[in-house]
Order: C-alpha cells, then structure tokens, then sequence
C-alpha cells in the first residue's frame, strides 16, 4: 500500500508538466497581449522578451509555492493520505479545466482554478472525515484557512473592477496628454510619460523579482541595517521618485540624442516584467501543489508513520523550493510559449476585444450588453450636457484618430491598438500586480492585465457604435466564464476528491486514465480542425480599385462557394440516404459557417466602395449583385443542411428508395454543372460559362419532374406528411439555389464580356 504514494507522487510530476503546458497556454495573453496587439516590435523579439521574462520569473517565484500548502486549509487538521488525495484531485481537475478553456480559446485564471480546486477538494474531505467522526459539519471552518481564503477570494474578484476603472482612467489621462498624434509632441513630454512608466515597472521587477530570491532576506549598511523585502515595502514613495528621476533624464537622452522611440523600450520592458510576474505569481499554480506532495512524502517516508496517521503539521512550515525544480519549470513554460497554438488562438481573442478598428466580432450581443452600451450611451449624454464647450473642444481634439488610408482587406497590416495603449496597459499591470504581492496576494494575472486591457479599450474609445454591443458581449462572456471557472472547480475537485476518497488506487487509475483520453481528444480535435481552417477554401474581401480587378478577384470567391455548395449539397443527400446524423451535423454547421463568411463580405462593402476608383465606381454595382446571389446560395444551401439534419435528429421515417434515387439523380447532374463551372472561373475560361448557363433549363425541367412525381405520391401511397414536407423542402431549395446561381453566372458573363481586355481571358 505505500508504494501507491510514491505512483502517486511521479504521477504529479507528470501532471505537472501538462499543467505547466495547459496553463502557459491560457496565460500567455497576459503579457503578450499588449505587445503583439500594437505590433511595436517584431513578433520574434517579443518571443525572446518574455522567454527571459519566464524564465526569471520561474526562478525567483520560491515564495509563492506556500499558498498550495497552507493558504487555503489548515494543513494540521489532516493525514498524509488525506492530503495526498486532495493534491491528486486538485491537478486532475485543473488539467482538463484549462485544457477545456483554451480549446474554447477564452481566456481564464489559474490562480481562480487552482484556489477553488483546493478549496472544493479540501472542504470535500473535511466533510468526509466529520461525517465519519460524526462530527458537526460546521466544524468544516476548522479545517479550513477561512480568513486567507476570504482574502484571497475577495483581492481577485475585487481586481475586476480595480483593473478596469484604474485602466480606464489612466488610459484616458494619458491620451488627454499625449493624443494619438503622441510621436509629434515635444520631447520632454514623451520623456516624462516614460519616467512615470517605467518607474512603476522597475518597481514592480523588484518587488516580483528580488523578493521571491534567498538575496531579499539580507540586510546592508547602505540601506540603514534594513533588509532588502522590507527596504523595498517601507521606502516606496522614495524609490519611485528616484527612479522617475532616473528614467526621465535617460528617456529624454535617448530620444535626443539616438532618436530612439521610448515607446518601444517601454513595451518591450513591460513584456519582460509581466512574463517575470505570470512566472513568479503564476507558476504556484502549475507546481506548487505537485511539490508541495512531494515535499510531504519526503516527510512521511522519514517519520516511520503510518499514513492515516501522521499529521501534516510540517506544511505549515516555511520550506525552501529547489531552484532546479523552478528553473526546469520555467524551460517547459518557454518551451510551451512558443509552440502553442492554442496560446495564439486564447490570445486572439483578447487583442480582437481591445482592437481600435473594425474586426470579424466573434461575440453576439445579448440582453446585458445591449443595455449596458445603452446606459453608457445615457451617462455619456449626461455628461455632455454639464461638460462646457471649450473643455469639451480640448478633450475632442485630444481623442481625435488620425486618417489612415486603407482598404478593409489589408486592415490586418495595422496593429490592433497603438504604443500609447500598449505602455499604459503594461504599466497599470505592473502596478496593481506590485500592490497585490506587497500584501502576499495571489492575484489573478489574467483577471487584472484582461480587464485593464478593455478599460484602457474603453477609454480610447475603441468600442464605437459599430462595435461597442459586441465587445461588451465578449467581455460579460469572459467574465462570466471566470466565475464558471469558480463554481465548476470548486464542485468538479470536490467531485474527484470524493471518488478517489472511497475508490483509493482503483479510482486515481481509472481518473488518470479518462484525463489521458480527454487531453489526446481534446488535442486531435483541435489539430484537426486547425487542418480544416487552413485547407478550406476561405472567402477574401475585394481589395481591387478597378472594375477589372474586382472582376478577377471575385472569381477566386464564386469558385470557392461552388465548390463548397457541391460538397454541403451532396453531403445532405448522402447523409439523409445513410441516415448519418453525424455527417448531416457537421454539413449543416459548413452551410452555416459559408452563409456567415458571405455575411462578412457583405459588412466590406461600405470599404469596398470607399476604395474604388472615380472611373470605376460602376463596379460597385456589380459588386453588390454578385455578393447577394452568392448570399441567395448560402441561404438554400444552409436551409437544406438544417432540415435534413431536424428530419434525421428527429427521428422522422426514412425517405423512401424512390425519393432518395431521385434526389441523387438530381445530386448528380448538379454536381456536373457545379464542377463545370467552378472549372470555368479556376481555369479563368469564361466561355465555358456560356456552356453551363445552356443547361440551366435542362436542370430546372429535371426538379419539376420530381415534384410532379412527388404529388403524384402524396394523393395515392404517401403515408408520411413529415417525408412530404422534407421531400418538396428540398426540391424547392434547389431550384432557389440554381436560380441564385445561374443569376450569377448571367451577371458575371454580362459584365466580363463587357469590361474584359482579350488578354484577360488567356490568365
């Protein structure tokens, strides 16, 4: 039986690596989003920053490891096997928790996890135990740490609206300074932003780095006998205003003399500083529970104990984590950062929520957002009212955005916010992260750089009219994912620990195991469909000036959508032949994900047109036509992927031979004209539409004689109206779906013939 500890305890460690791997990716938006988002400095330089970062942080964060052994419970009220099961609950729970997030690509905390992890599991076998004693179960306050876990709790979920408001109103100081004009001010101006900045990220790299090292226990001479943690939390205020001091001279040096941008040196040092404080904060989320095991198997094994009998009192001691154990820690964090998909995919998300210009928005509104963004609008007007003219005049001209020239196609080349944003995004950060470890607080780094990032976003006035209900969707999305985060961690380590408590080894195996399975479905899921997004053929934005270049662009389109339709068509046939109501589920989301790609084009417009040249300004017309035939396609197709699947999903009678015969032979001389024209625009051989619009009739003919059958059915054997309906469904939509198309191609024939050089027809 005491070897089950030691499987116990390298069954930790590995899932201390996965941890490490699932939650540097969820983190990893903390400190890139700022950086990658203003595109300030190369992608592969801001790698390297916060690699260093990282790697720093994991080194100096030997501090922090005490929260997984004694911040959450009183580790005295428990035996070695009880605490070993706690700590096998609380890391299969938080695996599969980030895991099943950073699938989703939102970003969430892992302090929050893994303190509600601890929480759940430890009140769970608190329960456990008075319920064998037949204790009282309001002694579980004994059992737990309730005045460190309240103030815990309470410290992240305050950081919410700290982060945001102090975000907010900093972002909104600093543009009323600096404008979005910032590279054109005087000198000193800029010099003096970067004193500020800078002076709280040194700050916070000393509080964050020299604190967590053995080096902040010694004392000095120089500094008054003090020793350097109390010098650095009692001499605040005079260590600031040095380093401000310090920094301004040196930025208005470097801006004078080497023409350098301080901006850039601001981000690129507030990566560094966050990547050492997700590290050196964050990395107790990740090990600290596999060590703090370890730690107490070292102590069971030399007491000569039995497990259910030695008292876990030795937690409550201060102990020293090895540096080797942090430094391999921090090279699988590095490792992780930079080959993570799943880390760009979280941070996506973040950058696309804070982006000064227009983006595909992932959120939909709901009733929260819209009367949020109407209750802003109100206050808004408000103060509008009560503000005078002339300050009103001076905050405009201060906020107003300078005219970029560029097409809605290539917005991907500017960043999604400017350096001004960036700097006060790292700097709040730093702050409040500096605040919270001078009061030993785990804080949530997730919780404070996110919501600075939406209220510096909201200060800049990024969330417009066009945008705002949206964005405020996505952050009430976030946030109520991260008390989800909460609840689910708390019930699921509750949950686990209770099994593995009465299951023992059988349990921990059969736990492992099914984490193991989820982990590998999770990844293949995620690579396949990452394999799918690139090979599909995905629909561009016209960029063209020129009705000759439209004309070609759109081209590449009509051939990706035909090509597609064939396929959603066929698979709703083979998948209501076959009954596959897999097949049918997947098809109906390809009909949805096409309809909503098309619906992207269509919001380009007002881009498009603003784009084109005074003499082709006709083009726009028939830019216009083609977008509503291809929408006019998208909508048959997706209409026949949903019935086909309600039918199947419902459980309805399966079509019958002869219905299912017919809508293959019409699947089939579909496919034919589809491929022959899809042929035509890949192929740039525009006389072979001429070709497919001859055997429009033929097509149309051959659907009208299904239906005639079809009623012919209906009013002598046909006995099921569900079938009826489904049949003639079908059948309509095809014909709605040829006419859209043949439109088309009569429009884009019409208009190639018209406008097209010889040559162009040879490309």
């Amino acid at each position: 039986m005491d070897n089950i500890y030691l499987l116990m305890v390298i069954a930790l460690a590995a899932l201390a690596v996965a941890d490490l791997v699932v939650g540097v990716s969820n983190d990893a938006v903390n400190f890139l989003n700022s950086a990658i988002g203003s595109k300030a400095i190369s992608f592969k330089t801001i790698m390297i920053v916060a690699s260093l970062g990282i790697a720093f942080g994991a080194i100096f964060s030997s501090g922090m490891m005490e929260v997984a052994r004694k911040g959450i419970f009183n580790p005295g009220e428990f035996y070695f096997n009880e605490i070993m099961f706690i700590f096998m609950a609380v890391m299969i729970t938080d695996i599969l928790l980030l895991d099943f997030f950073n699938t989703l690509g939102m970003p969430t905390s892992t302090t929050v996890s893994i303190v509600f992890e601890l929480l759940g599991a430890a009140v769970a076998m608190s329960l456990i135990k008075i319920a064998a004693d037949g204790g009282n179960f309001g002694d579980v306050v004994n059992y737990i740490n309730t005045t460190k876990a309240t103030e815990i709790i309470l410290g992240i979920l305050l950081s919410v609206v700290v982060a945001f408001s102090i975000g907010a109103f900093v972002q909104w100081l600093s543009r009323l300074l600096l404008s979005f004009n910032f590279e054109k001010k005087a000198k000193w101006v800029g010099a003096i932003f970067s004193g500020v900045a800078l002076s709280a990220i040194t700050y916070f790299i000393l509080m964050k780095g020299i604190k967590g090292t053995p080096f902040a226990g010694q004392s000095f001479d120089l500094i008054g006998g003090m020793k350097i943690k109390d010098f650095l939390e009692d001499q605040v205020l005079p260590i600031v205003l040095v380093s401000f001091v310090f920094w301004s001279l040196l930025s208005y040096l470097l801006i004078t003399l080497l023409k350098t941008n301080i901006y850039k040196l601001i981000i690129g040092v507030g990566t560094f500083a966050l990547a050492l404080a997700f590290a050196g904060n964050d990395l107790v989320n990740f090990i600290g529970v596999p060590i703090a095991a370890w730690q107490s198997y070292e102590a069971w094994s030399a007491s000569g104990i039995a497990a259910t009998e030695f008292s876990m009192e030795i937690l409550a001691a201060k102990v020293p984590t090895p540096t080797l154990l942090l430094f391999l820690s921090g090279m699988v964090m590095v490792v992780t950062l930079w080959f993570s998909s799943k880390a760009r995919n979280v941070l996506k998300t973040s950058i696309d929520l804070s982006s000064q210009g227009e983006t595909k928005e992932r959120f939909q509104p709901n009733f929260l957002s819209r009367n949020l963004v109407r209750f802003s609008i109100l206050i808004g007007k408000y103060t509008s009212v009560v503000t005078p003219s002339p300050v009103k005049n001076v905050i405009e001209q201060q906020f107003k955005k300078p005219s970029i020239q560029l097409s809605k196609g290539k917005t991907h080349e500017l960043p999604a916010f400017d350096m001004v944003r960036a700097a006060v995004n790292l700097m709040v950060a730093g702050i409040l992260i500096s605040i919270a470890t001078s009061y030993k607080l785990p804080l949530s780094t997730t919780y404070v750089t996110f919501m600075v990032a939406m209220g510096t976003s909201l200060a800049d006035r990024a969330w417009g009219s066009e945008s705002a209900v949206y964005r405020v969707a996505g952050v009430v999305n976030v946030i109520g994912g991260w008390f989800m985060t909460a609840i689910i961690a708390f019930v699921a380590a509750g949950t686990v620990l209770a099994l593995i408590s009465f299951g023992k080894g059988a349990a921990i195996a059969i736990l492992l195991f099914a984490a193991i399975l989820l982990l590998a479905r999770n990844y293949i899921s995620h690579n396949k469909k990452t394999k799918e997004i690139k090979a599909e053929d995905s629909l561009n934005r016209a960029e063209s000036s020129s009705i000759q270049g439209v004309i070609e662009e759109s081209a590449k389109n009509i051939s990706s959508v035909i090509n597609r339709s064939n396929k959603i068509y066929t698979n709703a046939i083979d998948g209501l032949a076959k009954q596959d109501l897999d097949l049918l589920k997947k098809n109906k989301k390809q009909g949805a994900k096409l309809s909503e790609e098309i619906d992207d084009l269509r919001d380009s417009i007002f881009y498009f047109i603003k784009n084109l040249d005074d003499s082709s300004v006709g083009a726009s017309n028939f830019y216009i036509n083609i977008l509503g035939y291809l929408q006019d396609m998208a909508q048959s197709l997706e209409y026949i992927g949903k019935v086909s699947h309600k039918h199947v999903n419902n459980n309805h009678k399966k079509l019958k031979y002869n219905q299912i015969k017919e809508l293959k032979e019409i699947d089939h001389k579909l496919d034919e004209i589809l491929s022959n024209a899809k042929n035509a625009f890949e192929e740039r051989s525009f006389e072979q539409i001429g070709k497919v619009l001859n055997s429009k009739q033929e097509l149309f003919d051959l659907v009208s004689q299904k239906i005639e059958k079809q009623v012919a059915r209906t009013r002598t054997e046909e006995s099921s109206p569900k079938n009826t309906t489904l049949y003639f469904s079908l059948l309509l939509e095809t014909k709605d779906l040829m006419n859209a198309m043949m439109n088309l191609l009569e429009q884009y024939y019409e208009a190639h013939n018209s406008t097209a050089k010889p040559t162009l027809l040879e490309e």
